[in-house]
């Protein structure tokens, strides 16, 4: 069972829908058991660090989430969230990355939003994804560069379109909404 993590953010019916034409098993959650229990967690997410940080922590999910052992993928804000600081808000995160989040500034169109190719592919989440491919983006902040950046996208300025540790995978795209390079993408979460 995977357990799409509940919080104070949107785009959970999108991954829900994702993982079922996969045929995954998923649940939407808050509560802690399922989700210390599921086989994985993914941690979706599009809105703002603040709340959804003070939703987490008034649940005391912000420490759940950081102990978990089973693969953790986070989407977009869940993947902010993994970081360390976010600019938007002055929020605390949680840390399991060391990157900072930094709101995008100077010329292009804010919010990131569309396609896009991401590039310095490593890691197990893009195995079998040729090197230079093209996923979806819908953000208006970015995790900057670190030891834990397994893609990078170029986009006013490069930043981790992806990171891993451990067991901890992110991506700022959406797999999700990035049609056969996404379901790839969540097929090798899968197998982890």
């Amino acid at each position: 069972m995977i357990a799409i993590l509940k919080y104070n953010a949107g785009n959970i019916a999108s991954v829900k829908n994702a993982l079922f034409r996969l045929g995954a098993e998923s649940l939407v959650t808050d509560d802690p058991e399922e989700i210390r229990f599921a086989d994985k967690v993914i941690f979706p997410g599009v809105g703002s660090a603040g709340p959804a940080m003070a939703y987490l922590k008034e649940r005391k999910l912000d420490v759940l989430i950081k102990g978990l052992k089973q693969p953790v993928l986070g989407v977009c804000l869940g993947m902010q969230l993994m970081c360390k600081y976010s600019e938007e808000g002055n929020t605390d995160c949680l840390g399991i990355f060391d990157n900072q989040v930094r709101e995008f500034s100077g010329a292009g169109l804010i919010p990131h939003m569309g396609w896009n190719e991401v590039h310095s592919l490593s890691g197990e989440l893009f195995k079998g994804v040729p090197p230079r491919s093209d996923l979806y983006f819908v953000h208006s902040y970015f995790a900057d560069l670190g030891i834990h950046t397994t893609a990078v996208c170029d986009y006013i300025q490069p930043f981790s379109a992806a990171l891993h540790k451990d067991n901890f995978f992110a991506s700022q795209f959406h797999p999700e909404k990035s049609s056969a390079i996404g379901r790839r993408l969540l097929e090798n979460f899968l197998e982890q």
